[in-house]
């Protein structure tokens, strides 16, 4: 019940979201490169041997062995191991890089079929920021590190990916290397073993289906573009949020990263209502309803600056207007992650959410969810499908959640990405802070389901091309 309480702040933006919808983005393989032309491999070694020690730190070197050049920010490796409690919770850090710390990131997930050496995996990613690989370049030293949040010691002995005598880099197998969700490196722990690439190519979607594309290649939230391409930068009051909060679009920016342009939404406050500014950019149409939604986006545990700790909200969804209540033509389907938790969850969590209807008064939810208790600070691949037999959320290539058809859309919808604050009660201070969630870029394939591959030769081939922004999705 805590979880479906959050839609008791959000009645308000039901209503409120009619006013305005948004959008987002992903990074992918280039367009010059191919299955045939990829290929990876990673050297590994331990600066920590010891079988039981306050951290692990597996160092990496990764390397590309294809043909083509290879985009950093679309290469994933995994380090799995065992838990040592079912409770425990893990940190990552970034000891010294040679692509720079500030470029890598690290995020913890649960296998779907544990094994005696590995429940639990390490995720080694990458920002735009790290740039590329060429044909037999490598990434130089990746001297990494992971510990209990308590601190306890580890056991590292029965750890899938650990070897205490790899104390030099070589060739290691037991860890696993993705390029735009293809795994071209390594074996997985029994039973975890990659779909990609499956036994039958899926066919690429047809050239001309309507898809609607964005780069966020703007100058600032005056830009003209962006009213021009469909986009509203929200100023009108409403929920959800912070009572008294106020949608400040002067605090949606854009910038350029080694080369790669970039949305910011940045969320503030004093720990007052009046203080608090939140952001929101939404497509204008209610036009978009099956087919493929995804977007490369980038979740913050911390803040940029102030205190942590406050109850924060990081989007990226579809909704469109509850014209009753209890009208079974609602529809809302939600990425939402919560750094510092808040409707009675402790910490970190990521819901998908998949809403036929609600009513307000007295509070009744119709809506179907799945979650993850851990974090997803950094850069995500979000992919969202809907055709007429389920709703499916993929989070960096890996299927995250499969909702039933009673879920599906009947009318169409926007395209949304905010940041707000569901209540001041994570961190009380007044001492002022902000937040900020950064999206790449957004896409949307009418009608088609893309797997997240596809996706990512998608959003490379419009980069390749040198286009910044396509809508050819018909209105409603």
């Amino acid at each position: 019940m805590m979880r479906f309480a959050k839609k008791r702040l959000r009645a308000t933006a039901c209503t409120a979201v009619a006013v305005a919808m948004g959008a987002a983005a992903l990074t992918a393989l280039p367009a010059t490169a191919s299955a045939a032309a990829a290929g990876l491999s990673v050297q590994y070694r331990t600066s920590a041997p010891g079988a039981r020690a306050d951290q692990a730190e597996p160092w990496f070197k990764v390397k590309n062995t294809g043909t083509a050049s290879a985009q950093l920010s679309a290469v994933k490796v995994r380090y799995y191991f065992k838990a040592d409690s079912s409770s425990a919770t893990y940190r990552f850090a970034c000891s010294w890089a040679v692509k720079g710390c500030a470029n890598v990131t690290g995020t913890f997930g649960t296998l779907a079929v544990p094994t005696a050496t590995a429940d639990r995996y390490l995720e080694i990613g990458f920002t735009s920021g790290a740039g590329s690989l060429a044909p037999g370049a490598d990434t130089g030293d990746l001297q990494l590190r992971f510990y209990q949040s308590t601190w306890a010691p580890l056991n590292q002995s029965d750890d899938y990916s650990f070897d205490a005598s790899r104390t030099s880099y070589g060739d290691w197998s037991k860890v696993t290397a993705q390029l735009a969700g293809t795994t071209l490196w390594g074996q997985a722990p029994g039973g975890n073993g990659p779909t990609d690439p499956p036994t039958d190519p899926p066919t690429d979607p047809p050239a001309d289906a309507a898809t609607l594309f964005d780069d966020f290649d703007y100058s600032g939230h005056t830009d003209p573009r962006i009213p021009a391409h469909g986009w509203t930068v929200r100023a009108e009051s409403g929920g959800p949020g912070v009572p008294g909060a106020t949608w400040a679009p002067e605090n949606v920016t854009f910038s350029t990263v080694g080369g790669n342009s970039l949305m910011n939404l940045e969320t503030s406050t004093a720990g007052t209502g009046a203080s608090t500014e939140q952001t929101e950019v939404l497509t204008r149409a209610r036009k978009f309803r099956n087919g493929t939604y995804a977007a490369r986006v980038r979740f913050n545990d911390a803040p940029r600056y102030g205190p942590d700790g406050d109850h924060l909200v990081q989007t990226f969804f579809t909704i469109n207007d509850l014209t009753a209540p209890m009208a079974d033509d609602y529809a809302e389907y939600d990425f939402e992650y919560l750094p510092n938790g808040g409707w009675g969850e402790p910490s970190n969590i990521l819901y998908t959410t998949s809403w036929e209807t609600y009513q307000a008064e007295p509070w009744v939810a119709v809506n179907q969810h799945t979650e993850a208790r851990q974090t997803f600070g950094g850069w995500h691949d979000l992919v969202l499908t809907i055709d007429n037999s389920s709703i499916k959320y993929y989070v960096d290539g890996q299927l995250f959640g499969t909702h039933d058809a009673a879920y599906l859309p009947e009318r169409p919808m926007s395209i949304n990405f905010n940041q707000w604050l569901i209540d001041l009660a994570g961190q009380t201070g007044t001492t002022a802070r902000a937040y900020d969630q950064q999206v790449d870029y957004v896409l949307h394939v009418k009608d088609q389901v893309l797997t997240p591959a596809q996706v990512a030769a998608e959003v490379a081939a419009f980069r390749g091309a040198g286009t910044t922004f396509q809508d050819t999705v018909p209105g409603s």
